[in-house]
């Protein structure tokens, strides 16, 4: 990159850094008295003239100072430096809050409300997929002779329990027998495979266990299925309202972006293309390639543990956002959830 090339970078910079932070167009005048560009005035209203005629920057009203592109946006993304790292008491407390989650959907709900308040945007979590999910173990408790308490717990910390009543009696021996059928068939297969297995299981049963597998297995077989209404956790979307403005120029503005979210197919998509822990992905404007959604701007990333992407979370907010710190937050968070699952 040649010195008038990287002269132009650093003012495309000090635009968007000023506009994000005071959200008013920004003049020549303005970026030479905030910054210490080392040239006058009249390089740097050349320089944004020429940021200008190739797309990363316009000039909203006459007579105005300028405002960023998406195009600008993505300039500025890509070559972000250092990313704001989080404090060591922010870390801390970050894990701190984590840990105290009791299962998965409360870890999950804690993650979402972290991440909305951490960067001020709408956090979105995606809950651990069907294809990711696989039965760490099945516990089988008799509550009286004629009714089981089914506990399923899985690798990404999801515990269902579900009550069977068996309209007849079971003994111990039987029970001890069902425990054991149904553990040698579910432990350690995916959730898919797991119910494809107890599906078959009265089929190949001593006729006396018949029936209470097949009333055992269709209750685990409708708890192993995934809920659509339980995919995904959103918090935060008040604070959208706080930039409410900075939708005006999109079709719908801030109505049609809430709306947006609350159609769950839009948000997995958006979520979708970020599914590798530890990469962090940024969609701005119409990379969302969803029409209500070209005034915002997505920061995502995968979360897991050791071997295996459980699904994605981010934030969602208008264009014009603190995208080091964003990121920064979306990552930490992402990351500590995953040591939190990794742990149970």
């Amino acid at each position: 990159m040649s010195s008038t090339e990287q002269r132009r970078l650093e003012v495309l910079r000090a635009i968007v850094a000023d506009y994000i932070a005071t959200k008013e167009p920004i003049g020549s005048k303005t970026l030479v008295e905030r910054h210490n560009l080392g040239v006058s005035s009249a390089t740097v209203r050349n320089d944004m003239a020429v940021l200008e005629a190739e797309g990363y920057i316009t000039q909203p009203h006459t007579s105005s100072g300028r405002i960023p592109t998406d195009k600008g946006y993505r300039q500025f993304v890509d070559n972000i430096a250092e990313v704001k790292p989080l404090s060591t008491a922010e870390r801390r407390a970050i894990m701190q809050f984590l840990e105290s989650g009791v299962d998965l959907d409360d870890v999950l709900r804690r993650g979402v409300r972290l991440l909305a308040q951490l960067t001020r945007q709408v956090a979105m979590v995606q809950y651990p997929t069907v294809s990711a999910s696989t039965v760490r173990h099945i516990e089988v408790v008799a509550l009286n002779p004629a009714r089981l308490l089914l506990v399923v717990i899985t690798d990404t910390g999801r515990v269902d329990q579900r009550l069977v009543d068996l309209g007849t009696v079971i003994d111990d021996e039987d029970l001890a027998a069902l425990r054991g059928m149904l553990g040698k068939a579910m432990d350690g297969k995916r959730l898919a495979a797991a119910s494809a297995a107890i599906a078959e299981l009265p089929e190949r049963a001593p006729a006396r266990l018949r029936d209470v597998l097949v009333r055992v297995a269709t209750v685990l077989v409708e708890t192993l299925v995934e809920h659509p209404e339980e995919r995904l956790v959103l918090g935060g979307t008040a604070n959208l309202t706080r930039n409410a403005n900075d939708f005006g120029g999109f079709p719908g503005s801030l109505r049609a972006v809430l709306e947006a979210l609350e159609e769950q197919v839009i948000v997995l998509k958006l979520l979708a293309a970020a599914q590798q822990p530890g990469m962090v992905t940024v969609q701005i404007g119409e990379e969302t390639q969803v029409e209500q959604m070209r005034g915002t701007s997505v920061v995502s990333t995968g979360y897991g543990v050791p071997g295996a992407v459980l699904g994605a979370m981010g934030v969602l907010g208008p264009t014009r956002m603190d995208y080091p710190g964003t990121i920064a937050s979306v990552a930490a968070v992402a990351r500590y959830i995953g040591e939190v699952l990794a742990e149970r």
